[in-house]
């Protein structure tokens, strides 16, 4: 399913978490809690000021983000999770794009 995000907003595919500690300890399913880390693949066309001009996003599609744990609202796409959120919800760009 394709999905275009109105203004400033953003779909977040959440990346899976470690199923086991550093220390060898397997985390069963009941005991994770969900990730604040995933990617970006979908973003609005930008934040609308008050002058009527829009600011794009600083984000882009396959950036690396991370997120408030109760931030945004979580959606199913293809019977995959997602999170749809603002820009402004996003903590920060990790790895690579945090560079440029």
């Amino acid at each position: 399913m394709k999905i275009r995000p109105l203004q400033d907003r953003v779909v977040v595919k959440r990346l899976e978490s470690e199923t086991k500690t550093k220390g060898g300890i397997i985390i069963p399913d009941s005991a994770k809690e969900k990730p604040i880390e995933g990617r970006v693949v979908a973003v609005g066309n930008g934040k609308t000021n008050k002058d009527g001009s829009v600011r794009p996003l600083e984000v882009k599609v396959g950036d690396t983000v991370l997120f408030g744990k109760y931030s945004g609202t979580e959606v199913k796409l293809d019977g995959v999770e997602h999170v749809l959120l603002r820009e402004d919800d996003i903590l920060a760009v990790t790895g690579s794009e945090a560079a440029s």
